[in-house]
């Protein structure tokens, strides 16, 4: 999946071996629009808009899959108006992500509690618990990869950084030239996971923890600002990827990068490039998209 700041376009290869295209408009909503500006807030609503957007277009791929050229298919979202689609793919994407988010919150809380006999002092349960939560994320991320369907994922994952690398480097979309580039990229959404992480310990220094309930609590409700902020710290090591002394930054997002992507298949990367070029293309005349294979 390519997106820019008007479309967003998903490539699939069918099992016969042709591509298919899904597109979707970027609606403009000045009302959305401006609360986007606001420090903090932007970064929930880029989360919202991420997770309905990517729950769309992975319904879209499984459906289509299967489907040869010139088949049609019946889509229940062709009843639906696009509001009640869009909140449903949201809805499902949103608690996913909550239901994780908890997890990955909650345990290393109690894990640390485990140790406060040994370890009380406020310092060293967050750094233990942000330790624990650390390890519970690339272990999960590490085990999941092993699977056949998700590196499957990652490897189409890594062939959309190594076509957005070679494009940014001025050079052809080939083959040849998009496998020659690394398959991390600063701007990827990989590194926010980590910079929860690691923004989530800093905010925690500065609230309670003790009682034990209290920490809890904090914890739970401190989550919309640990991920408010993590979004404004991934937009500043975006900006700062440029400048050398500054660079480093961004390097805890890219190792994480080495277990959220794989060195991709040719075929993948043929994905890939077909669905940039499709996305430069609308971006160049918008009329050109087929109706049939826009989102309803």
């Amino acid at each position: 999946m390519m997106g820019s700041k008007k479309h967003t376009v998903s490539a699939i290869r069918r099992n016969d071996g042709s591509i298919d295209y899904y597109y979707v408009e970027r609606k403009y909503n000045p009302t959305l629009q401006k609360l986007k500006k606001i420090p903090l807030l932007r970064g929930i609503i880029a989360l919202i808009e991420s997770a309905a957007n990517g729950s769309e277009h992975l319904q879209f791929a499984s459906e289509r899959f299967n489907v040869n050229p010139g088949e049609e298919i019946k889509e229940e979202k062709e009843s639906k108006s696009k509001l009640e689609m869009w909140l449903g793919v949201a809805a499902i994407g949103i608690l996913s992500f909550i239901f994780g988010k908890f997890i990955f919150t909650l345990i290393p809380v109690f894990l640390a509690q485990l140790f406060h006999s040994w370890l009380p002092g406020k310092t060293a349960q967050i750094l233990l618990e942000s330790g624990f939560k650390l390890v519970l994320l690339v272990s999960y991320i590490y085990l999941v990869s092993l699977t056949p369907m998700v590196k499957r994922v990652f490897q189409y994952h890594g062939s959309e950084h190594k076509v957005i690398n070679c494009f940014e480097n001025g050079q052809p979309l080939t083959v040849e030239n998009v496998q020659a580039q690394s398959r991390l990229h600063y701007r990827c959404g990989s590194s926010f996971m980590l910079f929860t992480v690691l923004v989530g310990m800093l905010i925690y220094f500065l609230v309670p923890t003790d009682p034990f309930w209290l920490r809890i609590l904090d914890r739970i409700l401190l989550i919309p600002v640990v991920l408010g902020v993590a979004f404004e710290v991934l937009q500043a090591t975006n900006a700062c990827r440029d400048i050398p002394i500054l660079r480093f930054l961004g390097y805890p997002g890219l190792w994480l990068q080495l277990l959220t992507t794989k060195e991709p298949h040719d075929d993948q990367v043929e994905v890939a490039i077909a669905s940039f070029n499709k996305l430069l293309d609308i971006e160049k005349d918008p009329t050109n998209i087929p109706a049939a294979d826009k989102a309803v």
